[in-house]
């Protein structure tokens, strides 16, 4: 996979991610296309294809493989041993590589969450784990920047979950923790027959509002001396705030209803957070 397959990969993806981080620098711009290349093909390995569960978790197993061999240049995969190159030239730790694959492993493992703290494990390995990935190319000064990017990849992926309701309930998945399903008198199967009342609404609420309280712990954490370089990563948290506020507003109608921030919108935010950092600092 060269450089120009894997700029296309994050392009069309029509992800928010392609938007915030078309800004970057060269040098940085490509290499973040090849951790999202990364990022990409390791979730197609679960989400995508009519392969057996079995099939999956092999074929996850020699994606880990191939990563082990990357450590040392001598994967057979040239994507691997350029993100090799890549982790070696920003000082990236190995270790949110292998979380992400561990959080890949939860999507096969399971199909329900009991507690919002099992939740936020897997919000972690499939999100945060990119965040920590990505300061490191973009370099900060303050390690509360970690505390950032963690708390930033927790907020993304609660709106995306609450985003895609309706498309997991149809493949028989839920994300939202049982608990919480319960504590508020709506039920599973409700769910799966995508019934829209003031329960499921109050429900919805109460997850949007800890989504809320990680975006909160992000802008916090996040010292005034590393915004600028945390331009492109400050887009996201901007465009997936943005859904938030469009979920709420529509009251968390995502089986009637599709609810996303348009191509303008995303453009517009990532292009308007660069000059903010541009021109200020």
């Amino acid at each position: 996979m060269n450089t120009v397959e894997e700029k296309k990969i994050a392009r069309e993806s029509k992800s928010s991610f392609y938007y915030a981080f078309s800004l970057l620098p060269q040098e940085k711009r490509d290499a973040m296309n090849t951790v999202y290349a990364f990022c990409r093909k390791t979730d197609d390995i679960v989400d995508e294809g009519n392969d057996s569960v079995e099939v999956k978790y092999a074929n996850l197993r020699k994606w880990r493989l191939e990563l082990e061999k990357a450590i040392y240049g001598q994967s057979d995969f040239g994507m691997f041993n350029k993100l090799s190159k890549i982790i070696q030239q920003f000082n990236i730790p190995f270790d949110p590589f292998f979380e992400l694959i561990k959080g890949m492993e939860m999507d096969l493992q399971k199909q329900r969450y009991l507690s919002m703290d099992d939740l936020l494990q897997y919000c972690y390995r499939v999100a945060s784990t990119v965040g920590l990935m990505c300061i490191e190319i973009f370099g900060y000064k303050n390690s509360s920047t970690k505390n950032f990017a963690i708390n930033l990849g927790l907020a993304l992926q609660l709106t995306n979950i609450l985003r895609d309701v309706k498309t997991d309930a149809e493949n028989g998945r839920i994300y939202l923790p049982v608990d919480d399903i319960k504590k508020f008198n709506y039920s599973e199967k409700q769910l799966l027959n995508l019934e829209y009342n003031d329960n499921f609404v109050s429900l919805m609420q109460h997850e949007a509002g800890i989504a809320k309280k990680y975006f909160n712990d992000a802008t916090r954490s996040l010292d005034i001396e590393d915004k600028p370089a945390m331009f492109a990563a400050r887009a996201m948290q901007h465009i997936y705030y943005k859904l938030l506020k469009k979920l709420e507003v529509n009251q968390f109608d995502v089986f009637n209803k599709k609810i996303n921030v348009s191509k303008f919108e995303k453009t517009s935010i990532a292009v308007g957070v660069w000059a903010k950092y541009s021109l200020v600092y």
